[in-house]
């Protein structure tokens, strides 16, 4: 995804609408999958994330990692665990499965998508208002 970087909350609302549009496809993955045996209910935990980037992205990270001292151009990169950029998967609990053994339910899908969806319409209009600077500018650019 391109990200127009107009302020510093660009990077953040950009990972925000890609963390969304998965969580979307997973909820429609559970959706699709209702009447499959044995089909357990996933989810995706991604705020864990995007409250690592905003952290990164405003400087207010409380890691106080020591760098990883570099004496020659062939070293590798300090691995990090748990590795950024990854989502995690799990299957939701709590929900009694039907006598198929499928855990997915009707009521709990809706009420999630339903939330996703006013979420990922928060996110892009928070974008949209992020990226209206450059209208701005051009129109004022034409007043010359």
């Amino acid at each position: 995804m391109f990200v127009l970087e107009t302020s510093k909350s660009a990077p953040l609302l950009a990972k925000a609408m890609s963390a969304r549009g998965l969580r979307q496809k997973m909820i429609a993955s559970n959706l699709a999958n209702i009447d499959t045996p044995f089909y357990k209910a996933r989810d995706i935990n991604f705020e864990s994330e995007l409250r690592a980037k905003k952290a990164e992205i405003y400087n207010k990270s409380k890691n106080k990692e020591l760098k990883l001292a570099k004496t020659d151009k062939a070293h590798f990169e300090a691995v990090k665990f748990p590795k950024t950029g990854v989502y995690n998967i799990f299957l939701r609990d709590g929900h009694t499965a039907r006598n198929d053994a499928n855990t997915v339910d009707l009521d709990v899908e809706t009420s999630e998508l339903s939330k996703n969806q006013t979420m990922m319409s928060a996110v892009t209009n928070a974008y949209k208002r992020n990226s209206s600077i450059f209208k701005s500018v051009i129109e004022s650019s034409n007043k010359l």
